[in-house]
């Protein structure tokens, strides 16, 4: 790349050699004239050397012009007549110099667009260098920021995952620990209700042992209801009713003859254990607790004479009526 320093020289050369060529000519001109100045009308000319005041000179070793051949002696010529003093002139300037016709003007140098200053462009350098580190920097810290969001918002979700389990696991616990003190109270309840149950079955097989040794009065009939059916187990059903009826008295919501299901846990003797309403009864809550009632306390039930019939669970149909 050509630089300003080569541009410059290149210059110089070129002056150098229009200076060279015009010595040249010079030297011509006096070596074919007579010695006689010749005098010119009009002022004198006069010629200025522009040289760029921006352009920097570098000095460089002109070259040096060769010596003029000495010039013969001219012939004596004779005097010419004598002329009126002109006014003074100025010295004679030298004509324009002809343009040889062998000698070859050297190529022009083309004007060449002013360079930038380079410290300038140094300094532009050095902005867009900046401006990038600066953009570069301003992503990296964005990207930054963004992951630090990430991080933080990841660590959120595991805290919030991690208290959601622990509040499970305690949850568990609670719900483990109530299923296990449910088991022990049902676990001793059960014990408990074995044990009676036991207690009661033994007292009742006493009781029949006793019955058993006493001589029974003349058998008479149980009583019955008018009914057609004379089965034991029908007679075995109405006495339960019977007895039953001895200890309710119906609230005035049950309608009469209204009919209504039990179901009976008893034990050998008569001994009633649990009294449940199944199925549709139509009693409302204060019926259905009254009824209930009234089985647990009519035990123990009829047993004597229906030992052959007797069934721990059984399934009344009870009537509702006034005793």
């Amino acid at each position: 790349m050509e630089t300003r320093a080569d541009q410059v020289r290149a210059f110089v050369y070129a002056i150098g050699l229009h200076l060279l060529i015009g010595v040249l000519m010079v030297v011509g001109l006096f070596w074919t004239r007579s010695s006689t100045p010749v005098s010119v009308a009009g002022p004198p000319i006069e010629a200025t050397l522009v040289i760029d005041p921006n352009a920097t000179v570098v000095p460089t070793e002109r070259p040096r012009a060769p010596e003029p051949a000495p010039q013969p002696e001219p012939a004596p010529a004779p005097p010419p007549p004598p002329e009126p003093e002109p006014p003074a002139a100025p010295p004679p300037q030298p004509e324009p110099e002809p343009r040889p016709q062998e000698a070859e003007e050297p190529p022009q140098t083309a004007p060449q667009e002013q360079l930038p200053d380079p410290d300038v462009v140094e300094q532009e350098r050095i902005d867009e260098l900046a401006a990038e580190r600066a953009e570069q920097q301003r992503i990296q810290e964005e990207k930054r920021r963004q992951e630090q969001a990430e991080l933080e918002r990841q660590a959120q979700q595991e805290a919030e995952e991690r208290e959601r389990r622990r509040r499970q696991q305690e949850e568990r616990e609670k719900q483990l620990a109530e299923i296990r003190r449910l088991r022990a109270e049902a676990e001793a309840q059960r014990k408990k209700e074995e044990q009676r149950l036991a207690q009661l079955d033994r007292q009742a097989r006493e009781r029949a042992t006793e019955r058993a040794d006493t001589p029974a009065p003349s058998a008479s009939p149980p009583p019955g209801n008018n009914g057609t059916d004379s089965s034991l187990q029908a007679q075995y059903s109405l006495a339960i009713q019977e007895a039953i009826l001895r200890h309710w008295r119906r609230p005035e919501t049950v309608p009469l003859g209204t009919p209504c299901e039990l179901r009976i846990i008893q034990i050998p003797g008569g001994e009633v254990i649990n009294a449940d309403v199944v199925g549709n009864c139509p009693f409302d809550a204060v019926g259905k607790r009254s009824i209930e009632a009234a089985v647990l306390n009519a035990s123990p039930l009829p047993y004597a004479g229906f030992e052959s019939v007797f069934n721990r669970q059984l399934n009344l149909k009870f009537t509702a009526q006034d005793r």
